[in-house]
């Protein structure tokens, strides 16, 4: 008679015991899933941020898009302050100030005419330069003379051939030429820390100010009719909630650190 050889189901067994203990010591080390208070403010803003995505690619729910839209910045400045640990700070201070500018802005670029626009820019400016003023604190430190002449000439450059490339003529070109220089250093800001740091919050930071800047200048271009596409409204706000979105949570990121 040969070897005789171990059943089948002993050695499955073993291996399914072995399985659960993996499991077993895996799941405490697993913290417990608790709802935090942000999660209830983020949910809302979720849920909006989804309404308004509907309403922007059906004209027959665009009313959704209308209607939504006046929430989204404050539902997303309620979780930052509920995500934030230090609520006392003057960097969440100047991060909530930024996305209520946002809100402000966004009401005034629903009716779509000249001087609700203009009301819509400036306060988009004021809180582009909240966040400028929240990331240049910590990533200009240490930059040369020579370092900033450079930066801005690319960025007078790149300022040059967007207006160009939108067709910003006349009254609007001084106003529209400050606004693209104050997007630039929106994105000089993120890239320096970037580039000072090397951390993935500062590579998120950058991410979002290339999204807000993108998201900018397809508004900006339909307002000058250039550069058409089907589902323009929906890649702006996509990419605006993100590029808010991914802010507020870099900036806390930063807080906590």
């Amino acid at each position: 008679m040969g070897r005789q050889k171990k059943p089948v189901i002993t050695g499955v067994w073993r291996k399914t015991k072995d399985c659960e203990l993996i499991f077993s010591l895996y799941l405490r080390k697993v913290p417990d899933m608790k709802l935090k208070l942000w999660h209830i403010p983020a949910a809302f803003f979720a849920v909006a941020a989804v309404l308004n995505f509907a309403g922007q690619t059906a004209d027959s729910i665009q009313i959704l898009a209308s209607l939504t839209k006046p929430a989204l910045m404050p539902l997303l400045a309620a979780t930052t302050l509920a995500a934030a640990r230090d609520r006392e700070s003057k960097t969440l201070k100047l991060l909530i100030a930024a996305q209520l500018c946002g809100c402000a802005g966004d009401i005034l670029l629903i009716p779509g005419d000249f001087l609700p626009f203009i009301g819509g820019l400036v306060m988009f400016l004021v809180g582009h330069i909240f966040y400028i003023s929240i990331m240049g604190g910590l990533s200009w430190k240490g930059l040369g003379v020579a370092k900033w002449v450079v930066a801005l000439l690319v960025m007078a450059a790149l300022v040059a051939v967007l207006a160009m490339s939108i067709g910003v003529s006349g009254v609007m070109l001084a106003p529209m030429a400050i606004y693209g220089m104050v997007l630039m250093l929106l994105i000089f800001s993120a890239l320096a820390g970037f580039l000072k740091y090397r951390t993935g919050v500062w590579g998120m930071l950058l991410c979002a100010a290339v999204l807000f800047t993108f998201s900018d200048i397809l508004v900006a271009s339909r307002s000058f009719d250039a550069i058409p596409f089907e589902g323009k409204g929906l890649v702006i706000m996509v990419t605006y909630l993100a590029a808010q979105s991914m802010l507020a949570a870099g900036i806390l990121a930063l807080q906590r650190k």
